[in-house]
């Protein structure tokens, strides 16, 4: 049987179906949770407008990558399962990397005339297992996160802002210095998009715009981007 039935087969829409329903579902749970513990801290209903206000806005430069690569991932493993996995983990560049491993392993091509049924479950399990070390260190990590904040601040309550905010710095600066390093369209887009962002920083410590607040960041992100084309 060719794999492409099996991939794209209404037991794999139904399969894969309940596992973005489960997602659905804790959104649901952590969203209501989220603001229930918001009215006992004392967040009026406006601040928490802006705050999913601004989520929003800020998700869509990110989700659009997220579709433009999962085109690739669909054509090469079929739609069910590409929606599956970028609803759970959302890195098509990891998606795409784990079933091409599955597929050398087999000695055949991702997506190609030889990709057999065979090559397209042993990329499945690639791309599950290969991903499971982030849920189970996240799952086992999370709760004491908030005591090594602690230690790391010397338990000194002022400094532990500074941590996380470093922390964030960090975080950011490592996902985004191999773009920077490598002098090409990729540098230009990176530093366009950090100055431009900079720039609507400044500008808005002073003129407090609300729609600054929502829609630099994803603005700053396109237009590094257009002037990385354009240059």
């Amino acid at each position: 049987m060719d794999y492409s039935t099996i991939a794209n087969s209404v037991l794999m829409w139904f399969a894969c179906g309940c596992g973005v329903a489960l997602v659905l579902f804790q959104a649901a749970v952590m969203t209501s949770k989220s603001l229930k513990a918001g009215k006992k801290l004392g967040i009026t209903d406006e601040q928490i407008k802006v705050a999913v206000k601004s989520s929003a806005v800020g998700s869509i430069g990110p989700s659009l990558a997220i579709l433009a690569g999962m085109v690739s991932l669909l054509v090469a493993m079929g739609g069910p399962i590409s929606w599956f996995r970028l609803s759970y983990i959302g890195a098509v560049a990891y998606e795409l990397m784990a079933a091409g491993f599955g597929a050398e392993v087999m000695g055949v091509t991702l997506g190609g005339a030889d990709f057999s049924a065979t090559a397209f479950a042993c990329g499945v399990w690639v791309m599950t297992l290969g991903s499971i070390g982030w849920v189970l260190f996240t799952a086992l990590a999370t709760p004491k996160l908030d005591k090594f904040r602690t230690v790391l601040a010397g338990g000194r309550k002022e400094l532990v802002p500074m941590v996380s905010v470093a922390a964030m710095c960090g975080a950011f600066s490592y996902l985004s210095i191999d773009r920077v390093v490598r002098f090409d369209s990729q540098t230009i887009a990176a530093v366009a998009g950090f100055a431009i962002m900079a720039l609507f920083t400044k500008y808005n410590q002073k003129a407090d715009k609300k729609w600054i607040r929502e829609w630099s960041f994803c603005i700053s992100m396109f237009a590094g981007m257009a002037i990385s084309v354009l240059v």
